[in-house]
């Protein structure tokens, strides 16, 4: 079983539309993926009817929930979400909102820096999805002043940019309970580049957390052995994902490069149908 719990479409940063991810997914072989587009559901519907053409395929309906700690962020998975929460369909249009918000304060710092960059050309780079600081690193790129979208982040946009502007983001407890409250699995993504991962594990598994991202993009083996002890320690199911988001331009591992193992697959869908157990004997 090839799964990987990783992706973006264009309803958020990624430049592929959801029907296409799927379509890419089947190509390369998977069996089971999760559409995680950046605080909005607006990409799994269409790739659930996407793969309804291909019944070999599995797609889990996912958030990729961006939260705040000191000096940076911390991202939280949820798999098997209910996208049709109310609750959580306010709280991300909030944090949609937050991210248009910053972007025009980020072109506002940019023009006084001398890079001058459209607000209507960042939204139509977001192709009516959430505008994410990759649309203002990609209309920088095309105008010329910088060299690579990266080049952006690291001399920008980045936390210590001098464009850099925070924005409303929830903390990693309350991006755990939301997904909790919308009868989500809540996984920690990308945990390698925690700085305090080993305080933040416990609270997140207090309130929940049932998983952390181990095979990640192109983690070394040493940091995958890391991880694999801190999910042994707090028996969390370890997952695995590349982050795709078809960039193009050579920094992405491609789709299917970073798998979730069969047997941790295996205890998602588990976790998944239990709860589905739970809420039909409540109704």
């Amino acid at each position: 079983m090839k799964a990987d719990l990783h992706l973006h479409t264009t309803a958020s940063d990624g430049r592929l539309e959801p029907k296409d991810i799927v379509s890419l997914a089947v190509k390369v072989g998977l069996d089971v993926i999760a559409i995680t587009d950046h605080d909005i559901i607006d990409g799994i519907t269409p790739a659930l009817a996407a793969a309804e053409a291909f019944p070999s395929l599995m797609v889990i309906p996912g958030v990729e929930i961006n939260t705040d700690v000191p000096h940076g962020e911390v991202h939280v998975l949820g798999y098997f979400i209910d996208y049709t929460d109310r609750k959580l369909a306010i709280t991300l249009q909030r944090l949609r909102d937050s991210r248009q918000e910053r972007a025009q304060q980020m072109i506002a710092k940019l023009s006084k820096l001398g890079m001058n960059i459209k607000w209507q050309r960042v939204r139509e780079l977001a192709q009516g999805g959430s505008v994410c600081r990759p649309h203002v690193a990609q209309a920088l790129f095309e105008k010329g002043y910088v060299g690579s979208e990266k080049e952006a982040f690291d001399k920008y946009i980045g936390h210590d940019g001098p464009a850099y502007v925070e924005r409303y983001k929830l903390l990693p407890v309350e991006a755990v309970k939301l997904i909790i409250d919308a009868q989500g699995l809540p996984v920690l993504a990308h945990p390698a580049d925690i700085s305090d991962l080993n305080e933040l594990v416990p609270k997140l598994k207090a309130v929940g957390l049932i998983g952390i991202e181990v095979y990640y993009r192109d983690y070394s083996s040493d940091v995958i052995a890391g991880l694999l002890k801190i999910a042994k320690q707090h028996d969390l199911i370890p997952t695995g994902g590349t982050d795709y988001h078809a960039f193009g331009d050579g920094s992405e591992v491609m789709i299917g490069g970073a798998l979730t193992p069969a047997q941790s697959v295996e205890k998602l869908l588990a976790l998944a149908d239990k709860h589905s157990l739970e809420l039909l004997k409540q109704h």
